[in-house]
């Protein structure tokens, strides 16, 4: 089974969500906090398994710029200078259906960390 294909991608500055609507039906609306924190960039992800580099204070990070890669992908361009993360398809596919433990576990890793996570 192939991933599906975005048909729609919205970008809603003032509440700072990129909603992105699949050729499956399926619809996500992405925190651009989200998306910059797992950005699939190897300054964020690392180069190896455990390399991972916790983001903080995002959360009021925004997108200047979504600018396309072939057919497959888009590069993000956030306002905080991190422009390498190329998102494929699949990435932003499977960002939006594991968003909610995706996210949960980098609250954990925030707090194991010693942070507190000021946003929403």
């Amino acid at each position: 089974m192939s991933t599906p294909k975005p048909t729609a991608i919205n970008l809603h500055k003032m509440s700072r969500k990129l909603e992105i609507t699949f050729d499956n039906n399926e619809n996500f609306s992405y925190s651009l906090e989200y998306l910059r924190c797992f950005s699939p960039s190897a300054e964020v992800q690392g180069h190896g398994p455990g390399e991972e580099v916790l983001q903080l204070k995002k959360e009021y990070v925004g997108i200047e710029e979504i600018e396309p890669v072939g057919n497959y992908a888009v590069c993000l361009h956030f306002d905080d200078g991190h422009h390498t993360g190329i998102y494929s398809w699949e990435t932003l596919y499977n960002l939006g259906k594991n968003m909610e433990s995706n996210w949960t576990s980098y609250l954990e890793r925030l707090k194991e960390a010693g942070h507190e996570h000021s946003g929403k």
